[in-house]
């Protein structure tokens, strides 16, 4: 305790050297990327989504932190660039048949072999440990390795047939590089959708506006030019050139019109037709009665005594 009974300290006990840097383990930082929700870091479990950075979320766990973006979260910095649920892509994923998971693990002694993934790629079969590289398209969702997509390099989705480009390429828990790669693309991806947001605005504008109003309902400006004795004289000349042109119009249309003077009208009484034709019309003699002759007011016709 006192250095007594003939104990001598050794130098790596009195002289304090640099610290050592801790070496992280490999195996479990995989574990922790390919099998734990990197903001809740929880097990993943369906529905599983991923950011446009290739990180792996559960789908509640992002749904939570959009609703509830407290600064008091540290793993809230992991997903500060997602803004919405439309920045991340839900993930198809293909089962691994030789995994079983907790089944056999009934007394708690069963070794866990790091090197079984619950995924594989659909095309090569390759498990999703974090051995391999696997990505995912942003078009559809679905995941492969990034040796099927090499081997077999076709412009639609082997899964689901969907067309992608380059662009919908996103390698999942990437390297550094892969990282700044992936969040250029993002920003740029974004600055797009910012400025055709913006080109969209003036052209609704311009939709809604009709152009035919301002020819229909002139403005004062147009209206108010010149002398009012030129605009009175310039009124009088259109009235007097609109009038030949409609009954030219009316001519031509088969329209007819009243005529402006034609014969007179000629009575049935200075005809030289029968009596009896005559009698059929009202304005004979033989139709016009006296007043004691016609009906009382009540009656329906004057003709009904």
């Amino acid at each position: 305790m006192g250095c007594d009974g003939g104990t001598i300290p050794k130098r790596h006990e009195l002289v304090k050297g640099p610290k050592k840097v801790e070496k992280v383990d490999k195996d479990a930082e995989l574990v922790a990327q390919w099998n734990y929700c990197t903001l809740s870091q929880e097990i993943l479990r369906r529905p599983i989504v991923a950011c446009e950075l290739g990180r792996l979320y559960n789908k509640d766990a992002v749904i939570e932190f959009l609703l509830d973006k407290s600064s008091e979260k540290a793993l809230g910095k992991a997903a500060s660039h997602i803004k919405s649920i439309k920045n991340v892509t839900e993930l198809r994923l293909s089962d691994n048949p030789a995994w079983e998971g907790d089944k056999g693990n009934t007394k708690g002694d069963k070794h866990d072999d790091l090197q079984r993934a619950r995924f594989i790629c659909p095309v090569v079969g390759l498990e999703m440990n974090g051995r391999h590289r696997f990505c995912f398209l942003r078009c559809c969702g679905c995941v492969f390795s990034e040796r099927a997509l090499k081997e077999i390099k076709a412009e639609v989705c082997h899964t689901c047939g969907a067309a992608f480009q380059e662009d919908d390429v996103v390698v999942l828990n990437g390297t550094k590089e892969d990282v700044e790669t992936l969040k250029g693309r993002m920003e740029e991806r974004r600055l797009r959708a910012k400025l055709e947001k913006k080109a969209k605005k003036p052209k609704a504008a311009e939709s809604v506006s009709k152009p035919g109003v301002s020819e229909e309902f002139p403005g004062p400006s147009k209206t108010k030019t010149g002398k009012p004795e030129e605009a009175s004289l310039d009124s009088r000349e259109k009235k007097a050139g609109s009038a030949p042109r409609s009954a030219a119009n009316g001519s031509s249309s088969g329209k007819v019109g009243k005529p402006l003077g034609g014969p007179p009208k000629r009575s049935i009484a200075d005809s030289e037709e029968s009596e009896a034709y005559k009698s059929l019309f009202t304005t004979h003699s033989s139709a016009k009665r006296s007043k004691e002759e016609s009906a009382h007011w009540v009656t329906h016709t004057s003709y009904c005594f």
